[in-house]
């Protein structure tokens, strides 16, 4: 069964609806932005989530030390990498790596899809490019050119998923794992309802 993250969660009430809902992962984001969580308050959630539940770490080129600060006062389980973080950074830390390549970017050395191989990491994500912009746009992009593709990682697919497109996003591309965060989102703010409907429909893909 895929596995599903929700991510930009901000308090406790949505972190226990996704997990009730059967989200694998929990999302919180450090790095600036309007999903920014205070490290106090991502520690005080995580400290009442089951311990299966994966709980992420986001970050945006941090300073190691900051992050494996922030890992352990919070208890993460794991990190997430959205910036231009090389392999040799995601290489320094023992929790378990995401690395988020952005489709169609152009890194030093090419494509960041084409050098996936060189990450060592537990999973690799896929998400829109969309200039200036990190992550967390609610931006598509075109799954085709993943379709045929294979990754050295297992895929975690972002980008704009929602309630509407994820069976058929998950039907294109055949990952691993999806990730939604503005998806499930109404007026900005994590809906409830949206939650329940996203993990649902995820999980019963084919």
């Amino acid at each position: 069964m895929i596995f599903v993250k929700i991510c930009g969660i901000l308090d406790l009430e949505t972190a226990l609806v996704a997990v009730e809902a059967g989200a694998d992962a929990l999302g919180f984001v450090f790095a600036p932005g309007r999903r920014r969580i205070a490290p106090e308050t991502a520690r005080h959630i995580i400290r009442r989530l089951p311990r299966e539940v994966l709980t992420v770490g986001v970050f945006v080129d941090e300073d190691p030390e900051q992050v494996r600060q922030i890992a352990g006062y919070c208890g993460l389980a794991a990190l997430q990498f959205h910036g231009q973080e090389s392999p040799e950074y995601c290489r320094r830390f023992a929790l378990p790596v995401i690395k988020a390549l952005r489709v169609g970017s152009i890194a030093p050395g090419g494509d960041e899809l084409a050098r996936a191989g060189t990450y060592q990491v537990w999973s690799l994500l896929a998400d829109t490019l969309v200039p200036g912009r990190a992550g967390g746009t609610g931006q598509t992009f075109n799954w085709n050119l993943l379709a045929f593709r294979t990754f050295p990682r297992p895929l975690i697919l972002a980008g704009g998923l929602d309630v509407d497109n994820v069976r058929r996003a998950i039907a294109t591309v055949r990952p691993f794992g999806v990730d939604a965060s503005s998806g499930v989102e109404t007026g900005g703010r994590k809906d409830p309802d949206k939650i329940r409907n996203f993990v649902r429909q995820a999980k019963e893909a084919k």
